[in-house]
């Protein structure tokens, strides 16, 4: 289960985590400014577009209005009366109008054609602009995934304990494309959207204080509309991805377990819980949707407010020759642009939301803990395979010891079987061995170096492992047997292959050695699959082998060839087995009785049946026989 933080502790962190996930492009300081500025461009040439329009509209009301006016004359002249004073005699006053002009079209082609060659240029610039973001959006991506792969290869292997395999699927997989889409969509939008805002603002106080100041008054409930909506979507996002990731690691577990699960009749109670994390990532989901979503609606609500307020004022302005009506035009696009502007801020903030929320869980597993070198690791490469275990300590968790005081030596080409009850700390002395834990105290040494003054890599070059579980990627079988190991031929390769009796199968495949086996490799058998990890122990010559001995996985057909190929691969090498079946009991060197820790027992067969002891006890409840 993965330790999730309380989602309204983490909403703390929302301006912290976008802070640092920008300094993500610092890198691409270059494009990011090629970026700013063709959208700078692009912003001011959307901006002016409604000025040149509206000095369109005032040619043409002037021309309007110059006729009437001369009209008016006309017949006041004509009638012997004085012309009267109109109400729009402020309006004419202001546009300094000439009576008699007429329409001056060839002015209002040019303003129209000025204005579309405007509204063409911001397009054109805002693609460049929005191109060269997207692209430099996917690049920081691209580097986030490949740092979250090499991350998964540092931590320690407790992270991977701790931590169900779907929710860390989830953080590779979902939480990094949900914060690609919002990147690549809100990135492009967030400088136009800072542009445009500020420039609008500008441009509005510039053609008349009195209507920006109605736009400006729209902020504060803007702002009243985020505090209210912000935090609360902030924390459901936190759930949602926290509940996918639950789901994605409930389907995983599922899926890797469906034949377990059909044999023991799980299916029922798999179904149970996959409602419950889907009822979880709904409820969730759903909050955090309807709570982002009316952010929208309440900016068009204040939006559509700002709207009527500036028609109301600004007819009256014009109507007192304060402001031309072309004025009015332009500032009635301002001010819905303006909204939008701060609307589109304001959908964007709910998207940023989610977006924080998968950073924040990106951000946890890229400053997980790694697996830590001490300064004294000096090169050193084990020759002889000495193992020796002194006074060793160990938990898991400080509130409970699993090994304690054990003292064990393999001499070099000894081989060592450790038995036990399920629980005894068989595996954890594996994992010890190889550092993916460090002993809380006492040492390990191998040809008599404390393993804590090595490196891990070579600590575990000469090291060769066969697990029960076995590990087989999609790919030839050749690859298979050569994985890990890059300097080995094709000779190499054969030989291993025939030593492990991988050649018996492999020549009745239709490609040999170079048959592929699927993802899940269903196309070969447990047995089948048991040999090639021996085939590729066989390729690494390793010095120490550590075999967990198969039981029930291997299948009858391949048991004997399985253990004669283990047999071989134990030639003289240093070997710890942890042993189910008599015969590799029997022919070990020594044999280490382990429970809840401890070692209890140590000899021969035939000196720990005599004893009566635990092995005694094992053995009589039934080793499994050849």
């Amino acid at each position: 289960m993965s330790e999730e933080a309380p989602p309204n502790e983490k909403s703390a962190h929302f301006w912290a985590t976008i802070k640092r996930f920008s300094a993500e492009f610092k890198p691409h300081r270059t494009p990011m400014a090629l970026t700013v500025l063709t959208l700078f461009i692009g912003t001011v040439l959307t901006i002016a577009a409604p000025y040149v329009f509206g000095l369109a509209t005032d040619a043409v009301f002037a021309g309007y209005l110059s006729k009437t006016t001369a009209a008016d004359q006309h017949a006041g002249t004509a009638s012997g009366h004085p012309r009267q004073e109109s109400t729009v005699g402020p309006i004419i006053d202001s546009m300094e109008i000439v009576p008699g002009a007429g329409m001056d079209f060839g002015l209002i082609g040019k303003l129209v054609l000025a204005g579309v060659a405007v509204y063409f240029l911001s397009s054109l610039f805002t693609f460049i602009g929005g191109w060269v973001s997207i692209r430099v959006v996917n690049i920081v991506m691209s580097d986030m995934r490949t740092r979250v792969e090499d991350k998964l290869h540092r931590v320690p292997l407790s992270y991977s304990d701790r931590q169900r395999k779907g929710d860390v699927l989830s953080r590779l997989n979902n939480d990094l494309d949900n914060l690609t889409q919002v990147a690549n969509e809100n990135l492009q939008q967030i400088i136009t959207g800072i542009l445009t805002f500020l420039g609008v603002l500008a441009v509005m106080f510039t053609l008349s204080w009195q209507l920006a100041l109605i736009a400006v008054a729209s902020i504060p409930l803007t702002a009243v509309i985020f505090a209210l909506v912000g935090t609360p979507s902030q924390r459901q996002f936190r759930k949602q991805w926290a509940a996918t990731g639950e789901l994605n690691a409930h389907v995983e577990e599922s899926i890797a377990g469906m034949a377990l699960l059909r044999v023991h009749g799980g299916l029922t109670a798999a179904r149970k819980e996959f409602e419950e994390s889907n009822r979880d990532v709904y409820r969730a989901s759903l909050r955090a949707q309807v709570l982002s979503g009316s952010m929208m609606p309440s900016m068009t609500f204040v939006s559509n407010l700002v709207f009527v307020a500036i028609a109301v004022v600004g007819a009256a302005l014009v109507a007192g020759g304060a402001i031309t009506l072309g004025i009015v035009q332009a500032f009635v696009w301002y001010s819905r642009q303006f909204s939008q502007t701060f609307g589109q801020l304001g959908g964007m903030a709910s998207r940023l939301q989610s977006a924080a929320s998968s950073a924040e869980r990106v951000y946890e597993l890229l400053d997980a803990p790694e697996e830590v070198s001490n300064s004294s690791e000096a090169p050193f490469a084990p020759q002889h395979g000495k193992i020796k275990f002194e006074d060793v300590d160990f938990s898991y968790s400080p509130d409970e010891e699993l090994i304690t005081d054990l003292t064990l030596t393999a001499e070099p080409g000894q081989t060592i079987a450790v038995v036990g009850p399920t629980g005894a700390g068989k595996t954890t002395i594996v994992n010890l061995l190889m550092r993916f834990y460090d002993v809380d105290s006492g040492s390990i040494r191998v040809d008599d170096r404390d393993i804590r003054d090595m490196s891990r890599a070579d600590l575990r070059r000469p090291i060769g492992m066969v697990l029960q579980d076995t590990w087989l990627f999609e790919g030839s079988i050749r690859d298979n047997i050569a994985y890990g190991n890059d300097r080995a031929d094709a000779a190499a390769i054969e030989a291993a292959a025939k030593a492990a009796y991988v050649d018996r199968f492999a020549c009745h495949l239709p490609d040999g050695l170079d048959s592929m086996i699927t993802e899940t490799a269903d196309n070969i058998s447990a047995g089948e699959r048991q040999l090639i990890t021996i085939a590729r122990a066989f390729v690494s010559q390793p010095t120490i082998l550590i075999l967990d001995e198969a039981t029930s996985n291997v299948d009858t057909r391949t048991e004997v060839l399985v253990q004669e190929a283990m047999n071989r691969l134990r030639a003289g090498r240093t070997s710890i087995v942890i042993a189910h079946r008599l015969s590799t009991i029997r022919n070990a060197d020594v044999i280490v009785v382990m429970n809840k820790g401890r070692i209890v027992e140590q000899g021969s067969h035939d000196d720990l049946i005599a004893s009566g002891g635990l092995y005694a006890s094992l053995h009589a409840a039934g080793f499994e026989e050849d």
